[in-house]
């Protein structure tokens, strides 16, 4: 590849001890240094205890501002041969600018997960687990989604649920969209072998920060209906809650009496997670690939949860043996694999050999590596064949170009 300099603008800094979404950023800026690829990471968010040291990395950490005629001096100088948005708000804000500033860098948008699917699923209530298209669609938040991946050249998409939905009933097309889910190390033999075996593991554990709604929606099923049938079961067992950002209602749940532990935020979420003998992963709506699920994949730690927490984690049929919807399946479930040493080895082997057929770092590595060679070598091609987002496009850069002028205007005086 002769492209050397790539700007990432992140919604926020990294959080990859507090967040999935952290990690997830964290694996792309590993990929690029790994290409020797001179990185700028920008953000109008605030460095805070969590945010990974970036500048340890040799990468130049930018603090930018909404609305501000500085930010195009700024990527006119830096002139980067990519631009990574860091989820669709962001190409919101900045893909005008970084489109009339440096027309000819290559424009990613890195979705994380669909925002549009997770909401639209969190207000049905949890009624099922089936997408009306129609209800969907007719959201003020797919809308814009949508049109931020016809805007940019290429969208990252995490779930291989969620791209086949793109693709195959939007009809998005096919280029567009690269399907790169969360890239792990292969888990060897010889990893395996130094995970802690099952009279040595004790408790329960939930993962998941604070700011996320559908971890607090899991939080409070957990304590108020799932919890109390295991425990009455297992008296001897807890359930350990690790996250940052947790709220004060959340904190209030702590009690040492009925084994609900709330411990907070984890500087090494490996440590305790190896040690727990099941994680527990009751996620009633969201999207994308849940990081709290790989997590206890990779630490040996058998991992339950339902059919949304284990969406896009290989093939219905493979996992269907660590899924339950209902609370009282749920429970049943979780003290039928506490208490089988056979269904609990079952378990941990099913996610390991989840994690190495479908999470291969070395695997997707490559193919991103190709994908952008392609695009480097085709972008006027590639541009001009999508017509949809060219209108989007110049619509975008007139609208939101003078509204965001406007408020410059506004603000100087």
């Amino acid at each position: 590849m002769n492209l050397e300099r790539v700007l990432i603008l992140g919604l926020n800094w990294p959080e990859p001890r507090a967040t999935a979404a952290g990690t997830r950023m964290m694996q792309l800026v590993h990929w690029f240094l790994e290409k020797e690829f001179q990185i700028t990471f920008a953000s109008t968010a605030t460095i805070n205890d969590y945010s990974a040291n970036l500048t340890a990395l040799g990468i130049e950490q930018r603090p930018i501002k909404l609305n501000d005629p500085g930010f195009d001096e700024f990527v006119l100088n830096l002139n980067p041969q990519i631009v990574v948005f860091d989820r669709f708000v962001m190409e919101e804000q900045f893909g005008w600018r970084v489109s009339e500033c440096v027309p000819k860098a290559i424009r990613i948008l890195d979705t994380e997960d669909l925002h549009s699917l997770r909401s639209y699923r969190q207000k049905t209530d949890f009624k099922d687990n089936e997408t009306d298209l129609g209800d969907w669609l007719g959201l003020d938040i797919t809308k814009r989604e949508l049109a931020s991946i016809y805007r940019s050249d290429l969208s990252l998409i995490i779930s291989e649920f969620e791209i086949q939905l793109l693709r195959d009933t939007l009809k998005v097309d096919q280029n567009l969209l690269f399907y790169l889910p969360f890239m792990m190390d292969k888990l060897t033999e010889k990893t395996c072998q130094k995970w802690l075996a099952f009279d040595k593991r004790q408790h329960f554990i939930f993962v998941g920060n604070g700011k996320h709604a559908p971890n607090l929606d899991a939080i409070s099923w957990l304590n108020t209906t799932i919890w109390p049938k295991i425990r009455e079961s297992l008296p001897e067992s807890e359930l350990h809650i690790y996250g940052p950002y947790l709220p004060e209602r959340i904190l209030n749940m702590e009690n040492s009496k009925t084994g609900f532990r709330i411990k907070g935020w984890v500087n090494d979420l490996g440590s305790v997670m190896s040690e727990a003998k099941v994680n527990l992963a009751p996620l009633r709506f969201g999207a994308g690939i849940k990081g709290k699920i790989l997590d206890g994949f990779k630490n040996g730690t058998p991992t339950i949860s339902t059919s949304i927490g284990m969406e896009g984690i290989g093939r219905e049929d493979q996992s269907k043996s660590l899924i339950q919807d209902d609370s009282i399946g749920f429970t049943n479930l979780a003290i039928e694999i506490y208490s089988d040493q056979l269904k609990w080895e079952k378990a941990r082997t099913l996610g390991k050999n989840l994690v190495n057929e479908y999470f291969s770092k070395e695997t997707f590595s490559g193919l991103l590596k190709n994908k952008i060679i392609e695009l480097e070598k085709n972008l006027d091609r590639h541009r001009a064949s999508n017509i949809i987002g060219t209108i989007l496009s110049h619509h975008t850069l007139q609208s939101t170009k003078y509204l965001s002028k406007w408020i410059e205007a506004k603000n100087k005086a």
